[in-house]
């Protein structure tokens, strides 16, 4: 029998920062409780400018960080750009720049994908050899983050999921690389099931821009090939969206 999946939580704060501030002591909250757990904490990054705000909050208030515990927190990506790591465009550049260069972590607690290669479907393939080292699921199995951190795009996209795209419809590979022809750009992304194995998954979502697909992905009917954020429903685990009340705006 299939896993009944959880209905998601929706917390609406007033303010952009006040979102951020709330996803900051959740990720410090479940980072203790990794760690407590089994002495490592293993969270998969997402890309934007939400994300980013939360990155700076937690290398930049002195109670976050100083009481997480960064020595045994793991950090990889949702998605990747086809860039050098160095490129403007680079998700793992702005974690490093916002977060991870400011932070006591040690430097093979981050494993990054690597954008660089000449191939984006090597990199791909290089990500999911060492997923597949670092978490050592059984023969077919997932891996599992103890959380998943991802935003919505305008589109309904989330990480570099697209809509009608062949990344949507994968079930066995734990990364993919695909050409967006919309962007005429490369991504490497975590596939659906590797994001519904996590043991929590947060969307960070802000702005009134995000106001109509919010309503559309959380109340409207079930489309994920068209809204590919309504993929991600973990079978075991818990799924909040933590929303400013301008993206809320909508919500019945």
């Amino acid at each position: 029998m299939a896993a009944a999946l959880r209905t998601p939580e929706i917390r609406v704060f007033p303010n952009a920062d006040a979102l951020i501030r709330a996803a900051a002591r959740t990720f410090v909250r479940l980072a203790k409780q990794a760690v407590r757990a089994k002495d490592s904490f293993a969270v998969a990054l997402s890309g934007g400018s939400t994300p980013k705000s939360l990155y700076k909050l937690l290398a930049g208030d002195a109670t976050f960080r100083t009481t997480a515990p960064w020595a045994q927190t793991h950090f990889f990506w949702g998605d990747e750009r086809h860039v050098s790591p160095d490129h403007e465009d680079s998700n793992y550049r702005m974690a490093h720049e916002s977060m991870l260069s400011r932070l006591p972590v040690p430097s093979a607690n981050i494993h990054r994908i690597k954008g660089e290669m000449e191939n984006a479907r090597q990199g791909a393939d290089d990500y999911e050899q060492r997923l597949r080292e670092f978490f050592r699921p059984e023969s077919g199995g997932l891996p599992r983050f103890d959380l998943v951190l991802l935003g919505m795009g305008p589109d309904g996209h989330t990480a570099s999921l697209f809509p009608e795209s062949i990344a949507l419809s994968e079930a066995l590979r734990l990364t993919v690389a695909y050409r967006v022809e919309k962007l005429n750009a490369d991504r490497i992304t975590l596939t659906a099931p590797v994001f519904n194995r996590a043991a929590s998954v947060i969307f960070l979502v802000s702005g009134e821009e995000k106001a109509a697909m919010l309503r559309t992905v959380l109340q409207g009917p079930s489309q994920p090939q068209r809204f590919p954020a309504q993929l991600i429903r973990p079978t075991a685990g818990t799924l909040t969206w933590l929303v400013d009340s301008a993206a809320a705006g909508r919500l019945g």
